[in-house]
């Protein structure tokens, strides 16, 4: 049975249609990466889902339980991370986590463990008001992983992180799938998306445009190519051929050449294939 069981669901603001009837899955153990601009729909799912909105139409729901129902059971088997933060600034980074536990009903959790996973536990005694914006996120990361959760709802969890900590970031979250969570990540970061993802849906204006893995997209929407870098004169000039047998004959000519200095294939990004779509960028 899927964790994440989504069909023809919907959201308005007002006269605003935000989410305009979207389906999906996700199964235990999965991530799937919901790849889209600032204002497409992401967060608004997740917030139906999680049951901070409730639904204008469609329904949801998660290990079972309908999201519309507000059920305690399901609370304490998810986890999330959010862009707002809501942290406890007069606490440290372990009463915060301890507390949050508490909610849970965990009377001995390993916060300190956990704050270790995010690079945190160095700065475990002190009171999260001293902690700069990408440690307060990494805090957020933190607290989604307390209750050991079946499914993790996560919102740009590494908007504001360094190149290092992102990737430790991502490293953590595939951790957490292979131990069997169900993972609906969102970002419109398209090499997190990559990395992470096993399918991805491009959402764009409230629809899901597309959904598969990232490699079927590319292969089916994208276009394979080959560069190569070329002596000229004093210069160095390069050349891309499409993968394709008309242009066979001039990559083997090229390919003989001595003035072939390097030469490796291109495939199409996630960019370019939501691009293709929506006729928008990732960051639009």
């Amino acid at each position: 049975m899927a964790a994440i069981e989504v069909e023809d669901l919907r959201y308005s603001y007002g006269d605003v249609e935000a989410v305009k009837g979207i389906s999906f899955e996700v199964a235990p153990g999965e991530v799937l990466g919901f790849l889209g601009p600032n204002g497409a729909g992401k967060s608004t799912t997740i917030k139906m889902l999680t049951g901070q909105l409730r639904p204008k139409g469609g329904r949801a729901t998660v290990l079972g339980f309908d999201v519309t129902a507000d059920d305690p059971q399901m609370q304490a088997r998810i986890g999330v991370c959010f862009e707002e933060k809501n942290l406890y600034l007069n606490m440290t980074g372990k009463e915060n986590l301890e507390f949050f536990a508490s909610l849970y009903g965990i009377k001995d959790p390993d916060a300190l463990g956990v704050l270790r996973r995010v690079g945190l536990a160095d700065r475990a005694k002190d009171r999260v008001g001293q902690y700069s914006k990408g440690m307060r996120q990494r805090m957020m990361i933190s607290r989604a992983f307390i209750n050991t959760p079946d499914v993790l709802f996560l919102d740009e969890p590494t908007d504001g992180l360094d190149p290092v900590t992102s990737a430790a970031i991502r490293t953590t979250i595939r951790e957490e799938a292979d131990r069997g969570a169900a993972v609906l990540l969102t970002t419109h970061d398209m090499f997190e998306a990559d990395q992470l993802s096993d399918r991805v849906a491009f959402i764009n204006d409230g629809e899901i445009a597309a959904l598969d893995t990232a490699e079927n997209l590319k292969l089916r929407y994208g276009t394979r190519s080959v560069k190569l870098r070329l002596r000229d004169g004093d210069g160095v000039r390069e050349e891309v051929l499409p993968l394709d047998h008309a242009s066979s004959a001039r990559l083997a000519d090229l390919a003989g050449s001595p003035d072939l200095l390097t030469i490796h294939t291109e495939e199409a990004s996630l960019e370019t294939v939501f691009i293709q779509l929506t006729g928008r960028g990732l960051a639009g």
